[in-house]
């Protein structure tokens, strides 16, 4: 293969003419097709198979489009005007390492500008990916080609592949230099969906890092979830905690530090260790406990406003275990019975923290009943756009009381997969689940 040497004029044509009218608005049309496809997912692969389905067939009959994965190359995707010849060539596959690969492709990798490519050779078994090439554009029916890099912050992170099959249809320069727009556009829009992807896994590890481990509470069954928000790579203030008390009862809570950023969730940490240190010294009720933590964040912290649950379960072997809760300003707790029956706790209700830490606030009690599951959630599980809170209040009862008899890992996945699929925000669930008979 080598690289094509540039077309000649025609006799008599003046190379140096302008473009028609009609073929510059043909590129800028396909240029602003093409960033729309860029811009409409943050998921890289989806955006560059978009990008593909434009180009096919305005500037090529087939693109090519490979990626750098680590130390490897993948085919991405493979778009082609006649949909039996792309599936020929399977997307997705590994392909061999550029390395010294004498391959067009190889050298786009290292750096070359836009290459054109009009003799193909044969397989070449001592070169892979120049066997793999020499694949692709006989099972695309290629005579000429056009590779581009996908470059950003002067890294190749892949190439663009544009096919011909008209022998006499050869790239012109304002077409290697549309082509190269492009690839130096999808660069930028891959290098982003990577740096997006990254900034996400970052920002859930350390919020789950944030989130305690629930192993330490004994033998109440307990299961608890943290889903973050599907379109944002912040992290958040959704909070959740269970632990046991000198006394051996159970307190647990949930809670929500206003803001979505890295502030909010450092403060959502200070917080969960604040209000353990308060409720495992004090003996207090949770009203007291959530008095106590009110007058000590607005004292000692620059938290400004909170909601939050705390419950105080009570679990004596040989006796009804009892419910203790306060409210700051939180949406109401769950009791659902595997009868059917299910409760939003609505008692103990008083305004959220940060706001007058001499409130009175009341502690609420009830008796659970055996085998119920107690749920404590955040808003983002029932909270959507433009509907009545009311409404995402009576779909999470509806979907609890349908799933209160499986086994509570199973009924926290389920509430999630039908109440969680279009999550705006986070989302932070603790759920207990009562003996079916006390036990000692």
């Amino acid at each position: 293969m080598k690289r094509d040497d540039p077309p000649q004029p025609e006799a008599g044509s003046d190379a140096s003419a302008p473009e028609a009218p009609e073929a510059s608005a043909a590129r800028l049309r396909l240029l602003a097709e093409a960033s729309r496809a860029l811009a409409s997912s943050l998921d890289a692969g989806e955006a560059l198979r978009r990008l593909a389905r434009v180009v096919v067939p305005n500037l090529a009959d087939a693109c090519v489009i490979d990626v750098i994965e680590g130390d490897g190359l993948r085919r991405l995707t493979v778009t082609d005007r006649d949909p039996e010849r792309a599936v020929r060539v399977l997307p997705g596959a590994s392909l061999p390492a550029p390395g010294e690969s004498a391959a067009e492709l190889a050298k786009v990798l290292r750096g070359a500008g836009p290459v054109v490519v009009d003799r193909f050779g044969g397989p070449e078994p001592d070169d892979p990916l120049r066997a793999a090439q020499w694949r692709l554009y006989r099972s695309l029916g290629a005579e000429t080609a056009l590779i581009v890099p996908l470059r950003a912050r002067r890294q190749a992170l892949g190439a663009l592949t544009f096919v011909r099959r008209a022998p006499a249809t050869r790239f012109d320069e304002q077409e290697q230099a549309l082509a190269a727009d492009l690839g130096h556009r999808a660069g930028l829009a891959l290098d982003n969906a990577r740096l997006y992807a990254l900034q996400q896994h970052t920002a859930e590890q350390l919020q789950l890092s944030l989130l305690p481990d629930l192993s330490g509470v004994g033998d109440v069954e307990l299961a608890a979830r943290y889903v973050a928000a599907r379109e944002r790579a912040e992290v958040g203030g959704d909070w959740y905690d269970a632990f046991r008390l000198p006394d051996g009862s159970l307190i647990l809570a949930v809670g929500d530090v206003v803001g979505h950023d890295l502030t909010a969730a450092v403060r959502m940490g200070q917080l969960r260790n604040m209000l353990r240190a308060l409720a495992y010294d004090s003996g207090d009720d949770p009203a007291g406990t959530m008095g106590r933590l009110d007058r000590v964040m607005q004292g000692l912290t620059a938290v400004e406003l909170v909601t939050a649950v705390i419950a105080r379960v009570e679990t004596p072997p040989d006796a009804p275990w009892l419910l203790h809760w306060t409210n700051a300003g939180h949406l109401p707790p769950l009791l659902v019975c595997p009868d059917g029956r299910s409760d939003l706790l609505e008692e103990g209700h008083a305004p959220i923290l940060g706001v007058d830490p001499g409130l009175d606030r009341d502690t609420a009690t009830v008796t659970l009943p055996p085998g119920c599951t107690f749920l404590l959630y955040t808003d983002g599980l029932v909270e959507r756009p433009g509907e009545d809170i009311g409404r995402g209040l009576t779909r999470l009862r509806q979907c609890a009381t349908a799933f209160a008899g499986e086994p509570l890992e199973v009924f926290l996945d389920e509430l999630l997969a039908r109440m969680g699929d279009d999550r705006q925000d986070d989302i932070a669930v603790l759920a207990m689940r009562v003996p079916s008979a006390p036990s000692g």
